[in-house]
């Protein structure tokens, strides 16, 4: 059932008076103003403003429920040094977030915190135990102004997502605290997100901030093939608009109504050529160095839209890529995690209403630890924290490395893998093979300890950081024609342009030619299930989580699977496969990734 649109909560605490300036990000110094300085108001003898004032606007997009420092590679980022070597820095978390918003605004009295969308969903057990209710406490602390929905905000519905934008208890779990959940204090907007009974979006369109003779509107969008990578229930009785379509709808809609400046919050990004979060993006002319959805998403929203906030692709980006009229246009991501914060000066033209186009600049920062930590966020960490330690602290099971999430084939899909068909044969000894999306491995298990638990120990709590979801394993028959349909899927059809490689069981081997194009990349000859060629008349029992057996991410076929058998959630199967085959003195090593030959 759709929720209905919130206006801005009157409880509001803070005022937009405080803070805001990136350090080192040049302004619009160079315009030159239209009233002389010192120029008074003749009648009451005050100082006239400036026909240009600065706006500064602070991003981020996909925390993810990331309130503590996340860790492994997700929890670093990485830097291009001048000489054209690369370091890493270690980053994230919202204690040190806090701080450097708070010390951005410093001295910049028109300042404006936005976000991308994906703020909750996939998070780790702090928030996602609490079904994110911890990281809309901490985006108030914030005092974020605005977000877009992404479409991890639909993993639990419309329903869900209305309750954390008005607050309440949850209806199954109750309240955790003494306290009743009060909601965000910033508004969800999710112009393109309708109600398919109503045809009216479900939360807010748009939102205008405003500080004395200063507007600014926000237009908030997530991408609209949002109900191919969200279970079918999270978007039941939803329709997701066209992104280009929906905001240069409501663009005219704002400028009817008078507000000239405007920001799009778009949940769809785009993969610049380099990890590097300080990349040149615009070398050697305008977004030249990124590709992916955004760019025709940005050539196509109308010039009167001044800036673009993007995520999704959890990449680093500060680019300007041409709208079309020709002229460039800021585009920006801040990563994923709360790693990096993104500072944009907005250069305001008060004879206009409108952004000096020329004038904005952009630049993504590095959320160091090297900052005072927050105080009000350690005190809201402490608090979930002691909540979920009964539950997160205790050991699953033991590896003898780091088992990351990283690469085409990664060693922690594999992992999974091996655990659902391990679990699966416990569930019916029939079971062939397992394959996992690599979109639900959400991070990798590190060999460090985290806490108390000691070095290799894999506690709950890390186990839910890696697997949030609570997909059901589901078991299901396919031929062996269809399961060679399922693996060209992974490189053709809706993954064509951006291929989505299913993680396999020990048991399942094929070779990957991406030399060749879309479904020819998946060589049918290699194909092979415990060393024997497959046979597209024999019937194979394979296991996949819920999300993959409702044909999401794009592999249909797998939604036409027969003699369904529904298991516990993908995390016990995890667990005890964790316990089962791994001790102290025994303990797991990370799989080798030579499942899939890979040839480039």
């Amino acid at each position: 059932m759709p929720a209905t649109s919130h206006s801005h909560p009157s409880r509001r605490r803070r005022t937009y008076g405080l803070l805001a300036a990136a350090a080192g990000l040049a302004t619009a110094g160079a315009l030159v103003a239209a009233l002389p300085a010192g120029a008074h108001d003749s009648k009451h003898g005050k100082p006239l403003p400036s026909r240009y004032q600065d706006v500064q606007l602070l991003s981020f997009n996909d925390l993810h429920g990331n309130l503590e420092p996340p860790s492994g590679s997700s929890g670093r980022v990485t830097e291009l040094q001048a000489d054209g070597t690369t370091k890493t820095i270690d980053a994230g978390g919202v204690e040190y977030l806090a701080t450097h918003l708070r010390q951005a605004r410093e001295g910049n009295k028109y300042s404006i915190t936005a976000a991308g969308g994906d703020m909750v969903g996939a998070s780790p057990l702090i928030s996602g135990l609490f079904h994110d209710e911890p990281t809309i406490e901490a985006l108030n602390k914030l005092d974020l102004d605005v977000t877009s929905v992404g479409n991890h905000e639909f993993d639990e519905g419309a329903k869900e997502l209305a309750r954390l934008q008005k607050g309440g208890c949850h209806p199954t779990d109750g309240c955790y605290t003494d306290e009743e959940f009060g909601g965000a204090d910033f508004p969800y907007l999710a112009a393109n997100v309708l109600g398919e009974k109503s045809g009216k979006p479900i939360l807010k369109p748009y939102w205008v901030w405003k500080k004395k003779d200063v507007k600014v509107g926000f237009i908030g969008v997530t991408l609209e093939d949002t109900p191919g990578i969200v279970s079918a229930e999270g978007v039941k009785g939803l329709k997701f608009k066209d992104e280009v379509e929906t905001i240069n709808k409501y663009a005219k809609e704002l400028q009817r109504q008078g507000v000239k400046s405007i920001v799009a919050l778009i949940h769809e990004g785009g993969l610049p050529a380099s990890t590097a979060y300080n990349y040149n993006c615009d070398s050697p002319g305008a977004g030249d160095g990124i590709s992916g959805p955004i760019v025709d998403i940005a050539k196509n929203i109308s010039p009167s839209v001044d800036a673009l906030v993007t995520g999704h692709t959890h990449a680093a980006y500060a680019c300007t890529i041409n709208d079309p009229s020709g002229k460039p246009r800021t585009v920006t991501s801040a990563a994923s995690f709360g790693r990096l914060y993104t500072d944009t000066t907005l250069t305001y033209d008060r004879f206009t209403g409108d952004i000096a186009r020329t004038a904005v600049k952009s630049a993504n920062h590095v959320v160091t630890r090297t900052v005072p930590k927050a105080t009000d966020m350690t005190e809201l960490i402490s608090k979930w924290n002691t909540l979920a330690a009964p539950i997160g602290n205790r050991a699953i099971g033991h590896i003898s490395a780091d088992v990351p999430n990283t690469g085409t084939e990664s060693p922690m899909g594999d992992l999974i893998a091996d655990a659902q068909l391990w679990y699966g044969k416990e569930l019916d000894a029939e079971a062939d093979l397992a394959l996992m999306n690599p979109g639900g491995v959400r991070a990798g298990l590190t060999y460090a300890a985290k806490g108390a638990e000691g070095d290799g120990v894999v506690t709950y709590a890390e186990g839910f950081t890696v697997q949030p979801f609570a997909n059901t394993v589901n078991l299901q028959d396919f031929t062996g024609t269809q399961l060679i349909q399922v693996l060209k899927e992974q490189v053709s059809g809706s993954n064509a342009s951006a291929p989505k490689i299913l993680q396999p069981s020990a048991n399942l081997t094929y070779t990957l030619d991406l030399t060749k194009a879309g479904a020819d990349r998946v060589v049918t000859d290699s194909i092979k299930v415990n060393g024997a060629a497959i046979d597209p008349a024999a019937t194979y029992r394979v296991a996949t989580n819920s999300f993959l057996a409702g044909g999401g991410d794009g592999f249909t076929t797998l939604g036409q699977g027969t003699n369904d058998l529904v298991g516990l959630d993908d995390l016990t199967a995890l667990e005890q496969y964790l316990l089962a085959n791994s001790s102290a003195t025994a303990p797991i090593a990370p799989p080798v990734t030579n499942r899939i030959t890979i040839v480039q």
